[in-house]
């Protein structure tokens, strides 16, 4: 069991910066990506729709024989959240980790969210802050827009447009003085240059990606399904829409060329049979 793959699916592209900190993290480990492009975004759905993707979307790495699976999407970490109580694999989602990262980062008590409009409404990063730690003061703005400028390939931080919607959105959380910022999403790592320079050296940004990767890994490593081969990990990646879009948006977000590891499939069809 311990070579079989990590599942990681997410609406979009976002889930590719789990991507990136599971291979710095286990590089040894074979990953299995599903981005549900065709269907994207999560966050503007409703919760009904939002657990049936996230169902079908798990269903589709299970038929892959995965060991893990990991819901690397802010959305459905916060509203599917009994996903992980009918699955036969160990599974985490990005809430409890970042939350976590969070709680333990934070100097003056003062924690910012951001994340899409359905992530912030479940108020699911806020509802684990407070369990671990009641006494910290929580700030959410919800970003649906940020989503939208990744995946259209506005990410530089000296771009105008950017520092127009990052100053917009988090402009509140500024003057509130909060020392650390939950990308309670996984595009949002994509901008953090521009939103670090916005709000200043000395508030802590808290990547979903990377607390995922490190959480998995320990929970790899107490169920003792490590990948120990010592050989470098393959990696697969499928989507629901276009595999030359999902290409040429990979390559901004893991760095590399993945144009023989991409994969179509119709995830309607695929969770019908």
């Amino acid at each position: 069991m311990s070579e079989q793959a990590i599942g990681v699916f997410d609406s979009g592209l976002g889930g590719l910066t789990a991507v990136k900190e599971l291979i710095k993290v286990l590089p040894q480990e074979n990953i299995i990506y599903f981005g549900d492009t065709a269907r994207v975004p999560y966050g503007s759905r409703s919760e009904e729709t939002i657990k049936k993707y996230a169902e079908q979307d798990a269903g589709f790495l299970l038929s892959k024989n995965v060991k893990m699976i990991i819901a690397a999407c802010g959305t459905v970490s916060s509203v599917a959240t009994e996903l992980k109580d009918n699955l036969p694999v160990p599974f985490t989602g990005v809430v409890v980790p970042t939350a976590t990262a969070a709680v333990n980062a934070t100097r003056n008590g003062k924690i910012g969210i951001i994340g899409t409009s359905a992530t912030v409404k479940s108020c699911s990063y806020k509802k684990e802050i407070l369990r671990l730690n009641d006494r910290i003061t929580v700030f959410q703005q919800d970003c649906p827009l940020f989503v939208n400028f990744v995946e259209n390939g506005f990410i530089s931080e000296d771009d105008p447009l950017v520092q127009l919607l990052v100053e917009r959105y988090l402009s509140k959380m500024k003057r509130e003085g909060i020392d650390t910022l939950i990308l309670g999403c996984t595009h949002f790592p994509i901008i953090a240059k521009a939103i670090s320079d916005y709000l200043g050296s000395s508030v802590r940004l808290i990547d979903s990606g990377k607390e995922t990767a490190l959480y998995a890994a320990n929970i790899l490593g107490n169920e003792g399904i490590l990948n120990r081969s010592g050989k470098f990990g393959n990696r697969s990646y499928y989507v629901s829409d276009t595999v030359e879009s999902f290409m040429h948006t990979a390559e901004i977000f893991l760095r590399k060329i993945v144009s023989d590891e991409v994969t179509h499939i119709n995830i309607e069809q695929v969770a019908v049979s």
